[in-house]
């Protein structure tokens, strides 16, 4: 039996992301177009420039009366301005014209009469016969969406590496957009390691004494909201020749690698061992500073990016939270996830050890006008409880030997 050896070096975080943001800018994103319907969520490629004035004319924002402003001047409910209706104008039809002292009856989205300018509410008149009594002065344009006030033709609407949200897609087809150009989705090979692993959707090797993989399907998700699309590799025993066997068919296939296990200093952990004995394959780094989280390691595969998340859920969101997915959004094009921040203070001491960040889970109570941070857990890399109970994070730097009690720290808030 082989002896178990610690780390030989550790990477500080921001030193790990630089590497593998460097190896990483090699990758190359292909673009595709795509139905806008099939669009929610993708990251647009290139600008969007309307062609067209939405609305493409001036039309009636609520249903009432098209008339000239100006014949309304005095109205009042004891010496209404009468017009006289001419006809109907409704959503879709053909535009009407009319003259001083006259009215069509019009709906709302109707395109406004060639003479009109303002629009009386339904509400503020009576109808008599062929005639409306206007009951209070219409100020000009009241009531009319005037053309191109919601979006103007030649006016850039969407921008370059936008995540499309349903509202978006809304606004591709007010301008006449069926098909869009967005970023293809980056393609993720996740592999998990460890005999003793079983699948959540492979119910029946179950038994009440399985180890559920509950890191991979947390990953899974993490990973489509970023818009990627994940090639599951399953769960690979624990043998070097194996790892290498799924990670070369995963390879093939994926622009980037994961796995998730099997990376910390124990006889078992071998995907750092698959890197070092691959000629074609480099280990750039194997240990993080980082506290949940040490284990994570990062290299080159086969000419592929392979990240190396631990196997405990929250050393894995740490890795992936910290390293990962900042280089995937580096490689979309779209923004860095930037949580809300508040302060508050901490509710007991909590020692750490210099060198390492911690990544130290708090529960936030309100006390009086102030929050306090209560600390879940510092250690624990395996209680997911810990994050789904937890309000937000509480970041130590390395430079620190722990937080002491009432001292004022900052909290970033984890989403919803």
């Amino acid at each position: 039996m082989e002896k178990m050896e610690g780390f030989k070096k550790l990477t500080r975080i921001d030193v790990a992301l630089k590497l593998a943001s460097k190896e990483c800018s090699r990758v190359s994103i292909r673009g595709e177009v795509i139905n806008i319907e099939k669009a929610p969520g993708r990251i647009l490629a290139e600008d969007i420039i309307s062609q067209y004035d939405v609305p493409p004319y001036d039309r009636a924002s609520m249903d009432g009366y098209a008339i000239m402003h100006e014949g309304s001047f005095s109205a009042s409910p004891t010496n209404p301005a009468i017009f006289r209706i001419i006809g109907i104008a409704e959503a879709g039809g053909a535009r009407k014209r009319i003259g001083e002292g006259e009215t069509v009856e019009i709906y709302t989205g109707a395109p406004m009469p060639e003479g009109a300018d303002a629009v009386a509410a339904a509400e503020d008149c009576i109808r008599r016969g062929e005639e409306v009594h206007v009951l209070k002065p219409v100020p000009k344009f009241a009531n009319v969406s005037k053309q191109g006030e919601d979006l103007k033709k030649g006016e850039v609407v969407l921008r370059k590496g936008r995540v499309l949200r349903a509202w978006d897609i809304g606004v591709l087809a007010a301008v006449r957009i069926r098909e869009v150009a967005v970023r293809a989705k980056v393609r993720v090979g996740v592999l998990s390691t460890g005999k003793e692993l079983v699948d959540i959707s492979d119910p029946g090797s179950m038994e009440w004494t399985s180890i559920v993989d509950s890191t991979k399907p947390m990953l899974k998700s993490l990973l489509n909201e970023v818009s990627c699309s994940v090639i599951d590799g399953g769960i690979a025993p624990d043998d070097v020749e194996e790892i290498r066997s799924r990670l070369v068919k995963l390879a093939d296939e994926a622009d980037l690698l994961i796995t998730i296990g099997g990376t910390s200093v124990g006889r078992k952990d071998l995907v750092p061992e698959v890197l070092r004995q691959d000629r074609a394959s480099k280990l750039i780094f194997h240990g993080i500073a980082a506290k949940p989280g040490k284990p994570f390691g990062f290299g080159i595969f086969l000419g592929k990016p392979l990240f190396m998340l631990p196997g405990y859920p929250v050393s894995a969101l740490v890795g992936y939270e910290r390293v990962v997915e900042p280089v995937i959004r580096s490689l979309i094009g779209i923004p860095e996830r930037r949580r809300r921040r508040v302060k508050a203070v901490i509710a007991r001491r909590v020692p750490t050890t210099p060198g390492l960040r911690h990544f130290l889970r708090v529960r936030l109570e309100g006390e009086g006008e102030r929050l306090v941070a209560v600390p879940i857990a510092l250690t624990g890399s395996g209680l997911l409880s810990s994050i789904a109970n937890a309000d937000g994070i509480v970041v130590i730097g390395e430079d620190k030997e722990g937080v002491e009690e009432g001292e004022l720290v900052e909290v970033e808030l984890l989403d919803g």
